[in-house]
């Protein structure tokens, strides 16, 4: 369970990403859940198998109540639960009392926090909060488990060496010009530029999609530990906060997903939300992938300039929940 960092906050799900009465699986610290949205915007969530015989409640379906509220019914033997997880025997026309515990969860806006029944030992970030004050919401997209521990996965994403690796396919990076770190404990920014080798204009007229691909990439990450990592991403036509989230579903398994926000500075801007989230599922999925062909437990012999970001990733999660200064060079 260390290795999951009890006591972080989560980010199960933007309301977005829940569809009226449509139940959902979600898992953290190795428990599944069945998280619904109901007819009023309210999201529930209980443990996902039923007290009965262990059915998925995740593959039954919700009923709206005379409230506007929503129960979700079990799929084997049709056994119906409020958000408190009381049901009705069949023949009883009576509430039972509550059968199963449900997952506590903090609705700020349209964001879905959850400590996973443990005692908060670090706060949720604000910087969500203040994104929407300032972006509008594009979509999600890159919703997926990957078979990696949390440690593998977050040191992955801080890798600021892999760029013109994992991503050199759609992106065509030909180096990363790293410039500065910036280590405030729990929360860090990184700088860093990626020239790109440019497309032919015939592979962009039959790729039409690779005209809003710059040149010169100019990353500004900014870290939030352990879940959040925001790329703040600047073009002629507006801004964008692409927001990847990380959970510990169980030990050796975590779930990632991108929230993408946008300013536009021309309305052509709002055009191209689909396009943008479809470059994000495909960074998702090349992280997928080398994530899966790595022997994660391989010591590491050989260490390679501007690992400060894997450093403090490194640093925070040995000293989880305390923040611990880095350990900077003279």
């Amino acid at each position: 369970m260390r290795s999951m960092l009890p006591g972080a906050p989560w980010l199960l799900a933007h309301k977005s990403m829940l569809k009226v009465n449509q139940p959902r699986k979600v898992s953290l610290y190795g428990v599944d859940y069945v998280m619904w949205k109901d007819e009023t915007g309210e999201v529930h969530a209980l443990p996902n198998a039923c007290p009965h015989m262990g059915a998925m409640l995740s593959e039954g379906w919700c009923e709206t109540q005379s409230d506007g509220k929503s129960v979700v019914i079990c799929p084997f033997h049709a056994l119906p639960f409020d958000a408190a997880g009381c049901t009705v025997l069949p023949g009883s026309g009576k509430k039972t009392l509550p059968q199963l515990q449900p997952l506590e969860l903090m609705i700020q806006g349209d964001f879905i926090w959850s400590y996973g029944g443990h005692e908060p030992k670090i706060p949720i970030p604000k910087v969500l909060d203040e994104i929407v004050e300032q972006y509008y919401f594009v979509g999600y997209t890159g919703d997926r488990s990957v078979e990696t521990d949390l440690l593998t996965m977050l040191l992955n994403m801080h890798d600021y060496n892999h760029q013109n690796g994992t991503h050199r396919d759609l992106f065509r990076i030909t180096d990363v010009e790293f410039h500065q770190f910036i280590d405030e404990g729990y929360h860090s920014h990184a700088f860093y530029d990626m020239p790109t080798a440019p497309y032919t204009l015939t592979e962009k007229l039959r790729k039409p999609d690779l005209l809003l691909l710059p040149t010169n990439i100019k990353a500004h990450l900014e870290n939030h530990f352990p879940s959040l990592v925001i790329f703040h991403g600047e073009m002629p036509l507006g801004k964008a906060a692409q927001c990847h989230f990380f959970i510990p579903e169980a030990e050796n398994r975590t779930r990632t997903y991108i929230l993408l926000f946008g300013q536009a500075k021309h309305p052509a801007f709002r055009l191209f939300g689909s396009t943008y989230l479809k470059f994000g599922q495909v960074v998702i999925d090349q992280d997928a992938d080398i994530l899966s062909k790595l022997y994660p437990n391989t010591p590491q012999k050989i260490k390679l300039n501007n690992e400060v970001g894997m450093d403090w990733v490194r640093r925070n999660f040995e000293s989880f929940p305390d923040v611990v200064a880095p350990n900077l060079s003279k």
